[in-house]
């Protein structure tokens, strides 16, 4: 297997050049089925919460480890809106939160997923970068604003931004209420506007949409004042033999997208 196919090395133009970036897939590992990589071989599953043996987790993380400058800060996700900063992350501590940051080379920002949506920022002087997870509930909570604030609490400057592979447009099948949470969270007509080109009606399922997470993660980076974002042409769903989704097959794996400062 080659590197290319093993890692995907996001495509983000700007990005400074001492910003490390990565997202893993579910090739290159040696968790058996169902974490394995979709092809018959072992599979790069690196949550530790998903039913998979222990000793294959630690298996896959010491080879993603072999791409990295120091362990990443592995986060307890609980789909809400915290930020914490890696600095002061203990060793051995695995924080609720759903978001990262640092301002220390080497330090390494980490998120998991398996559908929803990784989201990393850097920004434009390299000196601070962070990785949050948006799933809906945490995009509509505000999780993305949450880490632009800290970021600049913490001295960032102008900020760019890479949407990592989730669940695609045409996958992504919720009901009215998730349409109507982001709709109450839109703060004028043009918020609306850009929420309701995000819902596609499915013909014969009242009540039902198709929801584009992609957009609607670019109308919150743009409202919250990101410019410059890129990436978003994944779909989780749909490529069974590069991604692991919770969606399409239960119980799963989970991918990683990490950020740090070289």
């Amino acid at each position: 297997m080659s590197t290319q196919q093993q890692w995907l090395i996001p495509n983000w133009p700007g990005l400074p050049d001492n910003v490390g970036v990565l997202s893993t897939t579910r090739r290159g590992g040696v968790s058996p089925a169902p974490y394995d990589d979709g092809m018959g071989a072992g599979g790069l599953n690196l949550g530790t919460h998903v039913g998979d043996q222990p000793h294959n987790v630690a298996a896959n993380r010491a080879i993603l480890r072999q791409m990295l400058p120091d362990d990443p800060v592995w986060l307890s996700q609980v789909h809400g809106t915290a930020v914490v900063n890696v600095a002061k992350v203990g060793p051995q501590q695995v924080p609720d939160a759903d978001a990262s940051l640092s301002t220390v080379a080497g330090k390494v920002c980490v998120i998991m997923t398996a559908d929803c949506l990784p989201v990393l920022f850097a920004d434009q002087q390299g000196k601070t970068v962070a990785a949050a997870h948006a799933g809906w509930r945490g995009l509509a909570a505000g999780v993305l604003e949450k880490t632009v604030e800290a970021m600049r609490a913490a001295g960032a400057g102008e900020l760019t931004a890479w949407m990592g592979p989730a669940i695609g447009a045409y996958q992504f099948e919720v009901g009215a209420e998730v349409k109507q949470t982001f709709l109450d969270g839109a703060l004028d007509a043009s918020g609306v506007r850009h929420v309701d080109a995000a819902f596609s009606v499915i013909d014969g399922k009242p009540g039902k949409y198709l929801a584009d997470i992609y957009g609607l993660a670019r109308y919150v980076l743009h409202r919250a004042g990101v410019r410059q974002v890129h990436g978003g042409e994944f779909c989780t769903v749909s490529n069974s033999g590069r991604f692991y989704s919770y969606r399409r097959d239960g119980v799963t794996g989970r991918q990683a997208t990490l950020i740090w400062l070289k």
